[in-house]
């Protein structure tokens, strides 16, 4: 970790946290985000692990070998037991992992039902950019019922400008060609979604439109990755100008408007059943603890890995699955910050009337070098004026519905 980077809320401050004096106990880890590969065949302009700050995975084998495999699944298995968990998510990640092939995703999937599955269910996904979807990596998918999600910007040159491959050329023709073999109907079973990253200076009812016409089962919009001392592209210090919320708020009215359910879209809906008075199931909005660790290709054991976007060794808790257990993970400081909810919220956010559905904004747009995480994301003025619509839609239909019910 870089300590010196690392200084302020929740390392190196005196009494930080002291969740267990107040009753506080841990939330087991559900999801695992497996680092298969931790190389990748394009370099996207707003990537976190390989085009920011962490520069980690040059110390990193290009593969998780058979043994950090066995080990996790064992490491695993012994987790969910501890904590009577019925069953846990093993997300393939990278990096792109499918550079893996199709092989070493069926050995893993295997040793994984072999290890773990006589006693805990395992559902798996993977996260992939899609240029690699042939037909022999989807039947194994499709034989293991490995759930893909596929990371997608948008139409032709919005896309290729962001997701291009090292050399600079386009990727799109190879992405647009595994996604039809994907939603086909033989592999259309395994199609869990798009991802795209929001680019202000895009037009979302274009994006969502293009996306719209693989008929994803459900959209993930991400905000892209940033801080109070690295601030994301377009997010300017006018805390009066809301660039990410006057993309969202047409793409939420369009949705919101349809006829029908036309895709899900996960950051609309939970906010929606945050506002309702409902729990997250994502970490991005909401204070539902945090329920996801990362297992680096070497075994170590991470944090949620959108940290190396704040400073060099963010993500890092010192532990491996060669000596360490998942358990020892709960105590890690940082892991115990994104698990106590309110408690981690700094004074602006505890103040606002809006903290307990946007709890503070994903952990890693908090950082500040200097004083650490304990701030407001950077995002904050979006996400304000995000939830206040979909607030003032969500009520104005509740109230008309129940004017219509008397």
């Amino acid at each position: 970790m870089d300590t010196g980077a690392a200084v302020g809320w929740p390392y190196g401050v005196p009494g930080h946290l002291a969740p267990r004096s107040a009753g506080w106990v841990p939330t087991p880890f559900r999801q695992f985000v497996l680092k298969v590969r931790s190389r990748c065949n394009l370099s996207c302009t707003y990537c976190y692990v390989y085009s920011q700050v962490d520069e980690s995975w040059r110390d990193q084998p290009v593969a998780m070998s058979e043994e950090i495999v066995t080990v996790t699944a064992g490491k695993i298995l012994d987790h969910a037991q501890r904590h009577g968990l019925e069953s846990v998510e093993i997300v393939l990640h990278g990096g792109e992992p499918l550079l893996a092939g199709a092989d070493s995703l069926r050995a893993v999937a295997r040793t994984f039902r072999d290890v773990v599955e006589p006693f805990v269910s395992v559902q798996f996904s993977v996260q992939t950019n899609g240029t690699l979807m042939s037909d022999r990596i989807l039947e194994a998918c499709l034989a293991e019922n490995i759930q893909v999600g596929v990371s997608l910007d948008g139409a032709l040159t919005h896309h290729n400008r962001r997701r291009p491959r090292h050399d600079g050329a386009d990727s799109l023709r190879e992405t647009t060609a595994g996604l039809h073999r994907l939603t086909s109907a033989r592999f259309r079973p395994v199609f869990a979604g798009l991802l795209g990253v929001i680019d202000p200076l895009s037009d979302p009812l274009e994006v969502y439109e293009s996306l719209l016409t693989w008929e994803p089962p459900a959209v993930d919009f991400l905000l892209p990755h940033g801080n109070w001392t690295v601030r994301p592209p377009g997010r300017p210090a006018d805390e009066q100008l809301t660039p990410y919320a006057d993309w969202l708020v047409p793409l939420f009215d369009r949705w919101y408007d349809a006829a029908g359910e036309e895709v899900e879209i996960r950051i609309f809906q939970e906010i929606m059943v945050l506002l309702l008075g409902g729990h997250s199931r994502l970490e991005t909005v909401g204070l539902s603890p945090s329920t996801v660790i990362v297992v680096e290709s070497d075994g170590s054991i991470e944090q949620v890995d959108a940290l190396k976007s704040a400073y060099h060794g963010a993500a890092s808790t010192g532990l491996n699955v060669l000596n360490d257990g998942f358990d020892q993970a709960l105590r890690h400081p940082g892991v115990i910050a994104r698990q106590i909810g309110r408690a981690a919220l700094g004074e602006q956010c505890g103040e606002c009337r809006v903290r307990n559905v946007c709890g503070g904004g994903f952990y890693p747009h908090r950082y500040r070098r200097g004083d650490g995480f304990r701030n407001r994301s950077v995002y904050c003025p979006d996400l304000l004026a995000l939830i206040t619509h979909i607030d003032a839609r969500v009520r104005h239909d509740l109230e008309r519905a129940r004017v219509h019910a008397r």
